[in-house]
């Protein structure tokens, strides 16, 4: 059964830092595409970051600010994110495509706000 779990998820500051977590189980994180999306009320899921492989992309808004990872050993997914930015609040999720499939966490909420 495939489950994700992210953590980290806070409120800072604009120009502060959080790093994001997605704890995985019932697949392999390094052959799958792992992602970031984030969703604002009355909003869409907005792409944030993907990483296949050895190859990360991320959105225009965040490029040069967030940084997507993958620990092999551990299957955990992170995200850092640094000089954040009031728009950047939203809950923010951790995808899967694994197996033909694609899933998602609960999300964890990030609030930027002085």
């Amino acid at each position: 059964q495939v489950q994700l779990v992210e953590s980290g998820g806070g409120l800072v500051q604009p120009g502060g830092s959080l790093r994001l977590s997605c704890a995985t189980s019932g697949f392999t994180v390094s052959p799958s595409a792992m992602m970031w999306f984030r969703q604002s009320p009355g909003k869409q899921r907005d792409f944030v970051a993907r990483i296949v492989g050895i190859a990360d992309v991320y959105a225009d808004s965040v490029k040069g600010r967030f940084t997507i990872s993958r620990d092999d050993i551990n299957n955990t997914v992170s995200l850092q994110m640094n000089s954040l930015k009031p728009e950047d609040t939203a809950i923010y999720l951790c995808g899967a495509f694994t197996g033909g499939n694609l899933y998602w966490g609960q999300g964890t909420q990030v609030t930027v706000s002085s």
